[in-house]
């Protein structure tokens, strides 16, 4: 399910990261960069993948990304992520965006894509994601 097919807003899980968008993030009309966003998406997979690898992790894939409305200077952009395959070295992750609007309470979503990480070593190369204890 796409972030903009979520009848009832926002996933109600935890978010893996919140961000105000600030001017020296958007272009001169006031639109946030689309890099700046998957940035903090990655930002966002990568702190779960982390965890659950229970180590480095380094992004390897970004399938699926899709811009559903834009974001604006002062948008509170919160990234909700969701692991959904792990493989022996590798953790697929779900991430969807999220804005508030100036000083509303209504979220509206952003945008969502599917992020892979792979578990790495203390020399860079890839290591068997850890089973879940």
């Amino acid at each position: 399910m796409h972030a903009s097919d979520r009848p009832d807003g926002p996933p109600k899980t935890e978010p893996a990261l919140r961000a105000i968008a600030m001017p020296a993030d958007a272009n001169p009309y006031g639109d946030i960069f689309g890099g700046w966003l998957l940035s903090q998406m990655d930002l966002a997979g990568g702190t779960v993948a982390t965890r659950r690898a229970r180590g480095r992790t380094a992004t390897i894939a970004i399938t699926g990304m899709s811009f559903h409305r834009p974001v604006f200077i002062g948008d509170e952009v919160t990234c909700y992520a969701e692991i959904v395959r792990i493989g022996t070295t590798s953790i697929t992750v779900k991430v969807e965006s999220w804005a508030r609007r100036g000083t509303g309470e209504e979220q509206v979503a952003v945008t969502d894509g599917t992020f892979t990480y792979v578990a790495v070593d203390g020399d860079r190369r890839p290591r068997p994601v850890p089973r879940e204890s």
